[in-house]
C-alpha cells in the first residue's frame, strides 16, 4: 500500500523547521525581540536588588508627620483652652527632659525598663517557642489549652499586679511575672498561625525525606511558619512592654528600681504634667526605637529572602 506522501514528509522534517513551526509568530524570525523578552525578565529578578540605596520618603515623610503633629500640639497650647500646667507646650516638655537628663533619672529610667523588657521578652521567647510548636503540632493538646491561651492573651496583664504583688512582694518578679504574662500568649498564638498557614507538601516532603519529630519541627515546620512567628514575636514585645509599663506604676517601692512607669507615677503623685509627658514620650521613643532597629531589618531580611520585598509598603 503507498504511504501517504504528504506524512512522509512531516516525518522528515529537520528539526530546525520544525521549531521554527511552533515559535510564536509574533517572535518568528525576530531575535531582537527574543533578547529584549529575556532583558525584561531578568529585570524584574533583580529590581529589588538594585534598590539598594536610601529611601528618602521613609525617612522624610515620618519625620513631616512629627513635626506636623508638634505643631498642632503648639497651636493648641495657644488657644488657652487649657492651664499651662495642665498642658504644657513642647518646649516646656522639651525643658523638663534637659532637666531630667541633668538629674541623671532619665538615663536611669530607660535602663532599668529596656533591661527588664528585653530579659523578661527573650524569657518568654525561650518558653513560649517550644510551647507553641508543640501546640501546633499536637492536636488533643492544641483543642485542650488552646482557648486558655488565647484567653490569656486578651486578659489585661494589669490585671495580674495585685496577685504578682502578694506572691513576690515589692521585688522584680513581679514585673517579670507580668511581663511573662503578658508576652508568652502572644508569641504562642503567633508561631500557631504561621503554622497553620504551612502548606502540606513540606510536611509530606520532610516525611519521605525521614524527617523525625524533632527535625520536622525545628528544620521544617519553624522556618515555613517564620512570618507568623516573627508577627507573634512583635506583638509579645508589644504586650511585654505594656504590661512592664503597668507594673512600674502600681507596684512601687521595695527593691523594685525606678523605671519609666515609676518616672510617670512620680510625675502623677507631684501633679507635674511636664514630667508626666516626658515619661509619656520616653515610653513612645523607646517602642519605636526596638521597632526600627529590631523587627522592621529581621522582616524586610525575611521578605527579600523570600522575593516579597517588592510588593511592599515597608
Amino acid at each position: 500500500m503507498p504511504s501517504n506522501p504528504t506524512t512522509t514528509q512531516e516525518r522528515t522534517l529537520p528539526v530546525s523547521e520544525t521549531s521554527e513551526h511552533i515559535t510564536s509568530p509574533s517572535l518568528k524570525g525576530n531575535p531582537s525581540e527574543l533578547r529584549d523578552l529575556e532583558a525584561g525578565l531578568d529585570n524584574l529578578q533583580s529590581d529589588t536588588g538594585r534598590k539598594t540605596g536610601i529611601d528618602w520618603k521613609r525617612v522624610l515623610l515620618p519625620i513631616a508627620a512629627l513635626v506636623v503633629l508638634v505643631l498642632v500640639w503648639q497651636f493648641y497650647v495657644s488657644l488657652g483652652l487649657k492651664r499651662r500646667d495642665q498642658v504644657p507646650g513642647p518646649l516646656d516638655v522639651l525643658n523638663q527632659l534637659v532637666t531630667l537628663w541633668g538629674e541623671g533619672r532619665v538615663q536611669e529610667s530607660v535602663w532599668t525598663s529596656l533591661q527588664r523588657g528585653l530579659i523578661g521578652f527573650l524569657i518568654s521567647v525561650v518558653v513560649a517557642t517550644p510551647v507553641g510548636l508543640l501546640l501546633a503540632q499536637v492536636a488533643p493538646l492544641r483543642r485542650a489549652f488552646g482557648p486558655l491561651i488565647s484567653g490569656l492573651q486578651v486578659l489585661p496583664s494589669v490585671a495580674w499586679v495585685p496577685a504578682a504583688i502578694i506572691w513576690f512582694g515589692l521585688t522584680d518578679g513581679t514585673v517579670y511575672f507580668v511581663v511573662l504574662m503578658g508576652a508568652i500568649p502572644s508569641i504562642i498564638n503567633g508561631l500557631i498561625s504561621g503554622v497553620d498557614q504551612i502548606p502540606p507538601q513540606y510536611r509530606s516532603v520532610g516525611t519521605v525525606l525521614g524527617a523525625n519529630r524533632l527535625q520536622m519541627a525545628l528544620q521544617i515546620v519553624l522556618p515555613a511558619a517564620l512570618p507568623g512567628y516573627i508577627g507573634g514575636l512583635k506583638q509579645g514585645w508589644a504586650f511585654s512592654w505594656r504590661s512592664l509599663m503597668a507594673a512600674e506604676i502600681i507596684a512601687v517601692g521595695g527593691t523594685i528600681g525606678f523605671g519609666l512607669g515609676s518616672l510617670l507615677d512620680q510625675g502623677r503623685a507631684l501633679s507635674d504634667m511636664a514630667v508626666v509627658m516626658s515619661a509619656i514620650l520616653l515610653i513612645l521613643a523607646v517602642g519605636i526605637l526596638i521597632e526600627l532597629l529590631v523587627f522592621a531589618p529581621i522582616e524586610k531580611r525575611l521578605l527579600q529572602r523570600r522575593g516579597l520585598l517588592a510588593g511592599s509598603s515597608r
